[in-house]
């Protein structure tokens, strides 16, 4: 299959999955007499992976780091474990510093009036670093 095809059986636009192959998660793709890129059944599975790896919120360089290990047949689940529980770690702490921003921002908004008047604490907040 070509790229479009590619890209619409597996959800990811045909511009990131030329990025993904620029970053050596998938490819070099085969190509035809034209240059276009040549999808089979194995490229579009990896890319799912990719995919679901993506959606998980790992990073590009860790899911090169998994595509390795699933490509090992011989690696230790201690290893995948290790990366799960260190992102799992990752994701707690964006999750805390989202609570933290969600807290700031509601405390500007508690302090605004929201009427008329051109006063406004959050702007003023926001332009003296107001936590965020």
């Amino acid at each position: 299959m070509n790229i479009g095809q590619a890209a619409t059986a597996t959800g990811i636009s045909a511009k990131m999955i030329r990025y993904y192959e620029d970053a050596g998660l998938v490819g070099p793709m085969a190509r035809t007499a034209a240059g276009y890129r040549v999808y089979g059944p194995r490229d579009i599975h990896t890319l799912g992976f990719i995919k679901r790896s993506r959606d998980m919120g790992f990073s590009v360089e860790r899911i090169g780091e998994l595509l390795a290990l699933w490509r090992d047949r011989s690696r230790h689940s201690a290893d995948v474990k290790r990366m799960a529980l260190e992102h799992v770690a990752v994701l707690q702490r964006r999750i805390a510093e989202l609570q933290d921003m969600v807290q700031t921002v509601q405390a500007l908004a508690d302090c605004c009036a929201g009427d008329e008047r051109p006063d406004c604490p959050i702007l003023r907040g926001i332009e003296g670093g107001g936590g965020l």
